[in-house]
């Protein structure tokens, strides 16, 4: 099994700052990547980025530029940085986490087993 708790979610002006914490624990595969996602009221989950242990890095081209994934192995951290942001940001985030690589897109929610709770961000205009 593993854990997976995100953090570093709220409220943001338009044009700010967050950085989004995913925690994880319980059996991690040293094979697995990792991704961000997304989900808007009233829309569909989207991949934002993803990450593969060997770091190699994944991102949904609308977003390339204004987010970065990073992965602090030692801490067990996956990392969101997000920057300018938009009112169209404004959704529920969650990281995700894959046992194994089955040839599928990172950037696909149904390449993961495991995920998070989701923190919410909220971007006022």
């Amino acid at each position: 099994q593993v854990q997976l708790v995100e953090s570093g979610g709220g409220s943001v002006q338009a044009g700010g700052s967050l950085r989004l914490s995913c925690a994880r624990s319980g059996y991690i595969s040293r094979s697995s990547s990792m991704g961000w996602f997304r989900q808007a009221p009233g829309k569909e989950r989207e991949g934002i980025a993803a990450i593969e242990s060997d770091g190699s890095t994944y991102y949904t081209e609308s977003m390339r530029g204004r987010f970065t994934i990073a992965q602090d192995n030692a801490r067990n951290t996956l990392y969101l940085e997000m920057f300018s942001l938009k009112s169209e940001d404004t959704a529920m985030y969650y990281c995700a986490s894959a046992v194994y690589d089955d040839g599928g897109s990172w950037l696909d929610e149904n390449e993961y087993h495991y995920w998070g709770q989701g923190t919410q961000v909220t971007v006022s205009s």
